[in-house]
């Protein structure tokens, strides 16, 4: 399991690219890990909450993603994380939606719904203000593949919109690190 956070310049937080130079890293990466996926012979999908679809719309974007991606999972309050994606409520009132612990299960839980090979998932906090005592840019990514969950911790630094592309970006690059 990956449990070290995510950092580069001063050793804990994530700066996340420029506005205008993340959608375009975000398809990149989402065309190399959809390259991968489809040459693994291999199924994909996302269990999201505070990337809102963001994730499954730079996946979307592929040209020919259909044959691996049959689709994702938006769930951005806790009673559609537990009723979508089968996270306990003990877990949620646990360890809360912003936890390692969630975004495991939610990987989890999306990959058995779809029936997917791989599944990855979002949670954090994307702003502006601090949730569940956590502060803004915590986010959890989880990759589920081969009966295995990874999950990362990142600190991203940013407005809103600059977080969640971040994250999605993390989130792509995490899953073509593990299938390269």
């Amino acid at each position: 399991m990956m449990d070290d956070e995510k950092s580069m310049i001063d050793g804990n937080t994530v700066f996340a690219p420029s506005e205008a130079e993340q959608p375009v890293a975000a398809q990149a990466a989402a065309r190399e890990a959809v390259r991968l996926v489809t040459e693994q012979g291999l199924t994909l999908t996302t269990a999201e909450s505070c990337t809102g679809g963001m994730l499954a719309a730079a996946i979307t974007s592929v040209p020919g993603v259909s044959a691996v991606y049959p689709g994702g999972f938006v769930t951005y309050c806790d009673e559609f994380k537990h009723k979508l994606l089968g996270v306990s409520k003990k877990c949620l009132k646990k360890n809360g939606a912003i936890s390692r612990a969630t975004a495991k299960r939610m990987a989890k839980g999306a990959a058995k719904k779809a029936g997917a090979d791989i599944a990855l998932s979002v949670t954090g906090n994307a702003g502006p203000d601090a949730q569940e005592d956590k502060p803004v840019g915590l986010v959890y990514i989880g990759l589920y593949f081969q009966g295995v969950t990874e999950t990362e911790k990142f600190t991203f630094q940013g407005g809103r919109q600059e977080i969640r592309e971040a994250a999605c970006l993390s989130a792509l690059q995490m899953l073509y690190r593990r299938l390269s």
